[in-house]
């Protein structure tokens, strides 16, 4: 999932990203309504203590002439009496006049709304789900709707509704960090939730809990409103569902064709917003097609091709952009994906929730057996699926090709790759490298890159605050001078093997302690983007001597963006690169495997998903070796 505050200071494409999937402590799901308990507000930290912070993670990164300079900048910017104390106290008074936090509707605006690249890719996350326990069931490479793919899809559209009843009926067991419980608000921003395009900034629509009794489905970029609910309450069987299903794929190869207004969802945000307003105002009926869109639960895109590929490799992509952009809406909070072979996932729009939210979700949706209502319905006691039916001009015409040009190029400079394996998980890591699991991974990948690019790279790991009220996400500064260190010497043959194994202690204890800091709201990153957003005019943006200081943008420069989504036995995902250099890595740690999702940009010269994919295998089994050989005095 992002890169928000660095899209503030440059103008390289960068976007949001994605919440780490913290350790979490559980509950039974409970037959009772659950009284949430309340959370802290999100303290604003001394504005000392985080410009030291910001100091210490800028040392790797810099010379120790550079360092000075900023040290310098720094302290000008945070003396007392000076223009950061004035950022500050504007900070307080913002903070009482927010009803949840300060940073939630910075947040949200600056980290997602005021974005103007597509969402695709940029914004949007993907997850594969595990397969059915049955398998797969191979097709050719363009094959009809199958009825297996509709059995699937039934079964997960009927757990994803059970689920809604969990989150709107407050049956969803409140979840806890060891004693401490989380916010739980982010659960009511998933159904019926959909990102609007506008001129300057989108808007988020959301209404909790949602009252829409209909999903959005889409079959060879025609789109239908399919009743899942009756009037009276009752849910559709899933025989319902899917015999509806079938009627909706009949009708997208035979009934009559519809201009694929989903490729809008895949353009600039610009873009979007022109064809999305064209739509609006050249035919009621259009104005009413998108008001169904928006309020519906979530959207299902049954897809026509992929069924003759098994592997993971092989279609994560589909689920990612579906190679071309079409057959999605990528601005619907949720869109269940499902092959003709019967593999599924979901394509996610990032600004409402951070992914480890659905990911609760997606893991309820694989494990729960899928059974029928009590009192379910067959889909002959509610009105049939509709087909939107839509009139487009030129002028739509227009902006749908240039969402589609924008949307091939994104793509085409979009390249990703898988790392699952079974070299080991974190029962190894825990019991003999005697590390957090998390930590060790990310020293693995700063191993990875040092030995394919040698310098040093700011490093972004995203933390959860759910510790706070609606609180959202914080940076991980995960590269420190120690974590540098062991990769910088790591390869060094004259270092011992009891030396590397000393450095790797320190360097996974600098690392845990930032990855701790920021999930405690001791973070550097949002709260220097709060102050920033309170800058008022260009005079004043001279005075803030932090942020003209070029390590400003270096800190924040990622060319590693990185995410935890652990286990990964139920679902596995990715994202996108979050700058031009750089590569965005997903990653989830089971018990006794790992698992990698790897992105680049294939027009830089520099970079390479498969080369960084086999320094990181090579990495790992590295580490590996470095716990399980002897001691150089043995």
């Amino acid at each position: 999932m992002f890169r928000q505050a660095l899209r503030h200071v440059t103008t390289k494409t960068t976007s949001p990203r994605h919440s780490l999937c913290q350790s979490l402590r559980v509950c039974a799901y409970s037959t009772q309504p659950t009284e949430y308990p309340p959370v802290q507000r999100l303290p604003i930290q001394p504005l000392e203590a985080t410009c030291a912070r910001y100091l210490e993670s800028c040392k790797p990164l810099l010379t120790q002439e550079e360092f000075e300079k900023t040290t310098a900048a720094v302290q000008t910017f945070s003396r007392s009496g000076g223009f950061g104390d004035v950022l500050q106290e504007r900070l307080r008074q913002l903070d009482a006049t927010e009803q949840n936090s300060w940073l939630e509707n910075i947040w949200l605006n600056k980290a997602y709304l005021e974005w103007r690249e597509p969402s695709l890719i940029n914004v949007n996350w993907w997850c594969q789900l595990a397969d059915p326990k049955g398998g797969l069931v191979k097709t050719p490479e363009e094959s009809p709707v199958t009825d297996f793919q509709l059995q699937r899809a039934s079964q997960l559209i009927s757990n994803m509704l059970d689920f809604k009843v969990l989150v709107d009926d407050r049956l969803l067991p409140q979840e806890y960090m060891k004693e401490s419980p989380l916010c739980m608000n982010q659960y009511t921003n998933m159904f019926g939730v959909t990102r609007i395009p506008g001129e300057k900034a989108d808007t988020i629509s959301s209404t909790f809990p949602s009252k829409a009794t209909h999903i959005i489905v889409m079959v060879r970029d025609q789109m239908y409103t399919l009743d899942v609910i009756a009037k009276d309450g009752r849910r559709v069987s899933m025989e319902g569902v899917s015999n509806m299903l079938r009627q909706v794929e009949k009708d997208s190869w035979m009934g009559e064709r519809q201009a694929p207004v989903g490729i809008l969802t895949a353009g600039h945000r610009d873009t979007n917003f022109k064809g999305y307003s064209r739509l609006q105002k050249i035919s009621e009926q259009n104005a009413n097609n998108l008001e169904l869109i928006r309020t519906s639960l979530f959207v299902v895109c049954l897809d026509t091709k992929g069924g003759d590929k098994l592997l993971p490799e092989e279609t994560h992509g589909q689920i990612f952009h579906n190679y071309d952009g079409y057959n999605r809406w990528f601005d619907k909070a949720l869109q269940l994906i499902v092959l003709p072979s019967g593999r599924a996932g979901f394509n996610g729009e990032h600004t409402p929730t951070d992914a480890v939210i659905p990911g609760r979700l997606m893991d309820y949706a694989v494990k729960t057996f899928p059974a029928n209502a009590s009192n379910a319905v067959s889909n002959n006691a509610i009105p049939g699926p509709q087909k939107l039916h839509w009139t487009v001009d030129q002028e739509t015409t227009s902006h749908m090709k240039e969402a589609e040009v924008t949307a091939a190029s994104l793509i085409q400079d979009t390249f990703s790759c898988l790392l699952q394996t079974e070299v080991y998980g974190s029962q190894f890591i825990k019991t003999v490298a005697k590390a957090s699991p998390d930590a060790y991974v990310q020293i693995a990948l700063q191993l990875a890159w040092r030995r394919l690019h040698k310098d040093p790279t700011a490093v972004y790991e995203s933390a959860s605050i759910r510790l706070f009220k609606h609180g959202r996400t914080e940076t991980i500064r995960s590269l420190t001078e120690d974590t540098w260190k062991f990769a910088s010497t790591f390869d060094d043959s004259s270092i011992s093997i009891d030396e590397k194994r000393l450095l790797f202690g320190k360097a996974v204890k600098s690392q845990a302690n930032m990855a701790k800091e920021a999930t405690f709201g001791r973070g550097v990153d949002r709260h220097l983007l709060a102050l920033r957003t309170l800058i008022q005019s260009p005079e004043e943006q001279k005075r803030a001597t932090l942020f003209t200081d070029p390590a400003y943008i270096k800190s924040m420069y990622f060319k590693l963006s990185t995410s935890n989504m652990s286990p990964g036995d139920s679902f596995y995902g990715g994202f996108g690169p979050v700058v031009p250099e750089g590569y965005g890595i997903n990653y989830a740690i089971g018990k006794d495997d790992l698992k990698f999702s790897i992105s680049h940009k294939p027009s830089c010269p520099t970079t390479s998903a498969l080369d960084f994919r086999a320094a990181l295998l090579a990495s790992l089994v590295d580490l590996q070796n470095l716990f399980e050989v002897g001691t150089d005095s043995a």
